[in-house]
């Protein structure tokens, strides 16, 4: 789990998995993985999650040897989410858990605060 002063934390299953599409993607040192939320989805906002390069004015978050990239805006909407895997019978992939979020759509890739 990341520090308590971290905008976002990341579960350990979830950052397995992140080491692992990592490893399989062959990304240089000087990538991180992005979060962001972008307008749009059946609530309003959805979630983006991407292997990116820093850029200026991102917020930095490290998890050991992964580093989490989150611009200003975003990072307003992802304070205090945790960021996991599932990889059960009802599907498989990342999920956001937003503490913040009002209402969250049935597919659970946007929400609105």
């Amino acid at each position: 789990m990341s520090e308590s002063n971290q905008i976002v934390e990341i579960t350990q299953k979830a950052l397995d998995h992140i080491k692992q599409i990592f490893a399989s993607e062959n990304k240089g040192l000087d990538y991180g993985l992005r979060l962001g939320v972008v307008g749009g989805g059946c609530s309003g906002l959805n979630y983006k999650i991407d292997f990116d390069q820093k850029k200026d004015n991102d917020n930095i978050c490290s998890f050991g040897d992964i580093n989490v990239f989150i611009d200003p805006k975003s990072s307003i909407y992802l304070k205090g989410v945790i960021l996991d895997f599932k990889d059960g019978l009802n599907g498989k992939g990342f999920v956001f858990v937003n503490p913040n979020a009002k209402n969250t759509c049935g597919c659970g890739e946007s929400f609105s605060v």
